[in-house]
């Protein structure tokens, strides 16, 4: 999980596509690991503990809602079924299940959040 925040973060701070593509090509090598993981995880079950829920789930689960900003601002898919469809299948389930149903702020409120931290981030790091 620590690869997949920072280039989360950088993909919203850094200026322009060119500056952007190593931290998509490092999102989509995690998601790979992450498919594959999960496929060891879950054993054929719904989820990466089994059939329930668990601490990978969660953790994994909560960058879902960034990860829908990233898409949504930058019109690229990074979780594609073509790559990762038990990840895919398995994000859909998550998101659904009725311990989660409702947790996950909706994109529209996370994509202005993301703003105000563009903003704060590129300051800090000396790019406004």
């Amino acid at each position: 999980m620590q690869q997949w925040f920072p280039p989360m973060q950088s993909i919203i701070t850094v200026e322009g596509e060119e500056e952007r593509k190593p931290y998509f090509d490092v999102m989509e090598e995690v998601v790979e690991k992450m498919e594959e993981a999960f496929g060891k995880c879950s054993k054929g079950k719904p989820f990466f503990g089994g059939d329930k829920i668990g601490y990978l789930d969660i953790a994994f689960g909560s960058f879902l809602g960034w990860l829908s900003v990233i898409e949504h601002d930058y019109e690229r898919k990074v979780l594609v079924e073509e790559k990762a469809p038990k990840l895919v299948k398995w994000a859909e389930r998550f998101v659904a299940d009725p311990a989660v149903k409702g947790l996950i702020p909706e994109t529209e409120r996370l994509v202005k959040l993301s703003k105000a931290l563009q903003i704060k981030w590129r300051a800090a790091i000396g790019k406004i």
